[in-house]
C-alpha cells in the first residue's frame, strides 16, 4: 500500500509541477504523440532529500521540467496528467514515461539524461515430474523433499500472465503463514489469497498504453492458463487425482509444494511490456520473495543495461534472490537463447519419461508408436481402411473431406497446415472418418506434443510418419488400427532436448556458455484455468489439469528446485546454487547414453547446457564456483559497457569506474562452465577458476579431463586439498591445440574434480573463432 500511496503521489506531484510550468508559460507544449519510453537517469546523479520526499517525487520533477501541459488539454481530459507510467526504486536508476518527440528532444539536453528507450515488448516462452527428478522418496533415503521440507517457508516470485486463484493447486492446507519479511499485497479477497498464494497484483500501468482495450484487470486473473500452470508447476500443492482427459492420472504436486506463491501479473494476450516488468520487479525485490521465476523474455532483447530481465535479475541478487529464466522456444537455431545474463540461470527444455501411447499398427503387421491425449474407452480397436488426404496432405480443406472420402476410415494428415490440430480432428470428425494420424514436421524430430482430438488419433514423429506413407504407397488396400494405449512411463531414451527449445551461443556474452541447465519443459501437467481441446473432460478433475510445453514449462521446474535447496542450503548464495545445479546435472540418458537432441544426435552443449537438472546431487554438490554480485563488475567492463551502462546495471549499488577496476575477460569469470577461443597464435589459453567446498571438511579432489585429442588441456595444481568447509582453492585449466596449430570447427569436453564422493563436473566449449564478429551480430557457431 506505501508504494501504491508513493506513486500515486508522485503522478500528483507531477500535476503540481506541470501546473506551474504552463502558468509560467512555457514554450514547447505536448499536442504531439505521446509515446512510452523508458528514461535511464545519469548515475551518481542524486536528489536532495530535503527538497523531494523521496525518488518518485524526484523522477515527476525531472519529467515536468520538459513536459507542459496546455490548461484547455487538461481541462478535456484529466488523465492525461499522468504522464509518469512508473518511478522505479530498485532495479533501474530512471522512470517509464509518456513522452512527445519534442519532449524527448528537450530532455536528451537534461545533464541528468542518460537514454531514452522505445516501448518494447516481450513474450511468454510457453505431476509425474517430482518423482522422475527424485524429489520424493522413502523417508529413510531421504528425498530431495524430505531434506528441504519441500520448501517451506521459501517465497518463489511468478512474473507471468495472470492466475487462476481457486484452483485445488493453490489449496493452503498445511502450509504455515509467510514468514515475517513479506511485505506483498494479493490483490483477491482474503477467501482467495491463503497461506499459499500469498500475492497476486497485475501491473499494466505501460501496457493499457500501447495497447489500447486493456481495462484495469483489478485481480490478475489468468485468462490464457500460462500462469497458473508456472506456478502451480514451481509451487503447487498435492492435487491426488489430477488428469488430463484421464491421462497421467496421479497426485500432481509442484516441485517445492509446502513454499509460498507471489504472482505479478505483467503480460496480456498481446505480450508483455518491457516497462510493466521493470515494475514487477522494482517491487518483488522489496516485498520478499527469495526465488524469481521468468516464464517470459525476448531472444533479442540486447544489452544488459536496457534488458529489463537482466536488470532486475541482477538487482535481485544483491538482495540474495536467486532468478531462473526462460531460454525461450526459438530454435533449433543457433543463437536464439535469451535471457544471457550470466547471473541469470537459463534454462532449457527437454523431455519427460512419460509418454500418453497411441500405437498404429498397419495391415502388414507393423506396429508404429505415436502419442495422443484423446482415448476413449469405448473405441474399438479394429483394422480400418487407411487414406491420406488427396488435398494438400494438410487435412486442410473441409470441402474435400467428406463423408464419401473419409467415412469411417483412418486419415492421415501432415501436421503444418492452414489449421490448427484440433480444428483438423474436428474437421475429419465431422466428415465422418474413424480416426486420424498426424505426422509431424520434420523440423520437431523425435518430440512428440500430443493434443486432445474431437476424435481417436495418434501422433507420430516424421520418420514414423515416412514409414506410414511408405505402407500407403505398397499396396491396394491399405488398412489400420489405432491401439490406444494410455500413460506409459519409462522411456529410456529420455530425456531428449525438444526442437523448439532455444540454442547457444549467446549474442551478448559469448564466452560464456548459455543456456546453463535443461529442464523437463515437454508434455507437463499442472494446473489450468480450462484444458483446451473440443472433447469434454471425463472428469472434474480433468477440467484443472492440462499438458504444455517450453521452456516456460521447464523453468518453473527449476525454480521449485532452487527454492528447495535455499531451504535446505540457506546460506548459499545464488551463484552457489547455480552452480551446484549446473556441476550435478546430468548428461546421460536412461540407456545411459549421452542425452540426445530430436534429431537422435547427440545433444550439443549449446541445446544443453551443462545437462539436465539432478536435485538430489545438487544439494550436495562438494564444491562449488562462487561469485557475489560485485564480482560481476570487472566482468561487465570487461564486456566492452561504459560506466554509465554498468552504473545502470549495478544500481542502487554505489556507482564505479571501469578505469579503477581490473578488467576480468569472460573465459576467467568464476563460472561453472568454460568456453575459450583458440584464434589467434599461439593457440592457446589459461582459464583461472575458484571453488569453494561446501563438501566434507578434510577431502581431496584430482581433475579428470575429457576432451577430443585435437585439444591438449592441463589443469595445475591437478589436485585440490580441502582441510575445512568454505575454504578456496583457485587453479588454471590451460587449453591449447594439440598440434600447436589452428583446429577446425568446435570441441566439446569436460572438466571433472573427483573426490570419493562428488563429481564436479564443468563443461568445455573449444572454438578455433569467436562466434559473433565485432560490431556484427552474424553468429557463426558449427561443429
Amino acid at each position: 500500500m506505501a508504494r501504491h500511496q508513493e506513486r500515486l503521489a508522485a503522478i500528483l506531484s507531477l500535476h503540481i509541477a506541470v501546473f506551474l510550468l504552463v502558468t509560467t508559460g512555457v514554450a514547447h507544449n505536448d499536442h504531439g504523440e505521446h509515446k512510452n519510453y523508458l528514461i535511464i537517469v545519469r548515475t551518481p546523479y542524486e536528489y536532495d532529500h530535503n527538497l523531494y520526499k523521496d525518488v518518485s517525487s524526484w523522477h515527476a520533477s525531472l519529467l515536468s521540467s520538459v513536459c507542459d501541459m496546455a490548461e484547455e488539454e487538461l481541462a478535456k481530459d484529466p488523465t492525461a496528467m499522468a504522464r509518469l507510467i512508473y518511478s522505479y526504486r530498485n532495479v533501474v536508476n530512471g522512470f517509464a514515461a509518456r513522452l512527445t518527440d519534442e519532449e524527448l528532444v528537450e530532455m536528451r539536453k537534461k545533464d541528468w539524461f542518460v537514454k531514452a528507450m522505445p516501448e518494447k515488448t516481450y513474450k511468454l516462452m510457453t505431476t509425474h515430474t517430482p518423482e522422475m527428478l527424485g524429489l520424493t522418496g522413502k523417508a529413510f533415503h531421504g528425498g530431495v523433499w524430505n531434506k528441504s521440507n519441500m520448501g517451506e517457508g521459501i517465497i518463489i516470485g511468478v512474473l507471468d500472465d495472470g492466475i487462476n486463484a481457486g484452483h485445488p493447486s493453490f489449496d493452503a492446507t498445511g502450509v504455515p503463514p509467510p514468514p515475517a519479511k513479506w511485505k506483498g499485497r494479493c490483490d483477491f479477497n482474503t477467501s482467495v489469497c491463503n497461506n499459499k498464494l500469498i500475492g497476486a497484483r497485475s501491473f499494466f500501468e505501460s501496457a493499457k498504453w500501447k495497447w489500447r482495450g486493456i481495462d484495469d484487470p483489478v485481480q490478475p486473473v489468468d485468462v490464457g492458463s500460462h500462469g497458473t500452470h508456472t506456478s502451480s508447476t514451481a509451487a503447487g500443492a498435492f492435487v491426488p487425482g489430477a488428469n488430463v482427459m484421464g491421462n497421467g492420472i496421479g497426485t500432481a504436486a509442484g516441485m517445492a509444494p509446502r513454499a509460498h506463491i507471489a504472482l505479478y501479473q505483467v503480460c496480456f494476450r498481446q505480450g508483455c511490456d518491457r516497462d510493466d516488468i521493470l515494475a514487477a520487479l522494482d517491487d518483488a525485490v522489496d516485498e520478499g520473495v527469495d526465488v524469481l521465476s521468468l516464464s517470459l523474455g525476448d531472444d533479442e532483447a540486447g544489452d544488459f543495461a536496457y534488458d529489463p530481465i537482466a536488470l532486475g535479475g541482477y538487482t535481485a541478487i544483491t538482495k540474495g534472490v536467486f532468478v531462473s529464466a526462460a531460454g525461450g522456444n526459438m530454435g533449433p537455431n543457433l543463437a536464439t537463447v535469451g535471457n544471457e545474463a550470466p547471473w541469470l540461470l537459463t534454462v532449457a527444455a527437454a523431455t519427460t519419461d512419460r509418454r500418453f501411447v497411441a500405437t498404429v499398427r498397419l495391415g502388414n503387421g507393423l506396429e508404429l508408436d505415436g502419442e495422443s491425449l484423446f482415448q476413449p474407452k469405448d473405441f474399438l480397436s479394429v483394422q480400418r481402411p487407411l487414406v491420406r488426404d488427396i488435398g494438400d496432405g494438410k487435412c486442410s480443406d473441409p470441402s474435400i473431406l467428406t463423408p464419401e472420402q473419409i467415412g469411417g476410415k483412418i486419415v492421415v494428415c501432415d501436421a503444418g497446415g492452414k489449421l490448427k490440430a484440433l480444428e483438423v480432428g474436428a474437421v475429419l470428425r465431422d466428415g465422418g472418418a474413424a480416426g486420424m494420424v498426424v505426422v509431424n514436421m520434420k523440423i520437431f524430430g523425435s518430440v512428440i506434443q500430443p493434443k486432445a482430438p474431437a476424435l481417436p488419433a495418434s501422433q507420430v514423429d516424421y520418420l514414423t510418419g515416412q514409414k506410414i506413407k511408405a505402407y500407403l504407397n505398397s499396396t491396394e488396400n491399405p488398412t489400420a488400427e489405432l491401439i490406444l494405449k494410455g500413460t506409459v512411463l519409462g522411456n529410456r531414451h529420455s530425456p531428449v532436448v525438444a526442437a523448439f527449445s532455444s540454442r547457444g551461443p549467446s549474442k551478448q556474452n559469448q564466452g560464456i556458455l548459455k543456456p546453463d541447465i535443461t529442464g523437463p519443459g515437454v508434455n507437463i501437467i499442472a494446473g489450468v484455468p480450462e484444458p483446451m481441446g473440443l472433447m469434454t473432460p471425463p472428469n472434474e478433475l480433468a477440467k484443472k489439469f492440462d499438458i504444455m510445453s517450453g521452456t516456460s514449462m521447464a523453468t518453473p521446474h527449476l525454480s521449485g528446485i532452487a527454492a528447495l535447496m535455499k531451504k535446505a542450503r540457506p546460506t548459499w548464495s545464488p551463484a552457489a546454487i547455480k552452480s551446484a545445479l549446473m556441476t550435478t546435472a546430468d548428461t546421460l540418458d536412461h540407456r545411459r547414453k549421452p542425452i540426445a537432441d530430436q534429431t537422435g544426435s547427440t545433444a550439443s552443449l549449446f541445446a544443453l547446457g551443462a545437462g539436465f537438472v539432478n536435485p538430489m546431487k545438487a544439494l550436495s554438490p562438494g564444491l562449488v564456483y562462487n561469485l557475489t554480485a560485485t564480482d560481476y563488475i570487472p566482468y561487465l567492463c570487461g564486456l566492452g559497457y561504459t560506466d554509465h551502462e554498468i552504473n545502470s546495471i549495478i544500481h542502487p549499488l554505489p556507482p564505479i569506474s571501469c578505469a579503477r577496476l581490473p578488467v576480468v575477460e569472460q573465459k576467467d569469470l568464476n563460472y561453472p562452465s568454460i568456453i575459450v577461443f583458440l584464434d589467434q597464435e599461439p593457440y592457446t589459453v589459461n582459464v583461472t577458476r575458484a571453488v569453494t567446498n561446501v563438501g566434507r571438511g578434510k577431502s581431496v579432489y584430482t581433475a579428470k579431463v575429457e576432451v577430443p585429442g585435437t585439444l591438449s588441456v592441463t589443469v595445475a595444481p591437478d589436485t585440490l586439498r580441502f582441510k575445512k568447509v568454505n575454504q578456496v582453492r583457485t587453479f588454471t585449466v590451460t587449453i591449447r591445440t594439440s598440434v600447436g596449430g589452428p583446429m577446425e570447427g568446435i570441441a566439446e569436453g569436460q572438466l571433472k574434480w573427483v573426490s570419493p564422493t562428488n563429481v564436479v563436473r564443468s563443461p568445455i566449449l573449444v572454438s578455433p573463432k569467436k562466434f559473433v564478429r565485432d560490431n556484427s551480430t552474424t553468429v557463426q557457431a558449427s561443429h
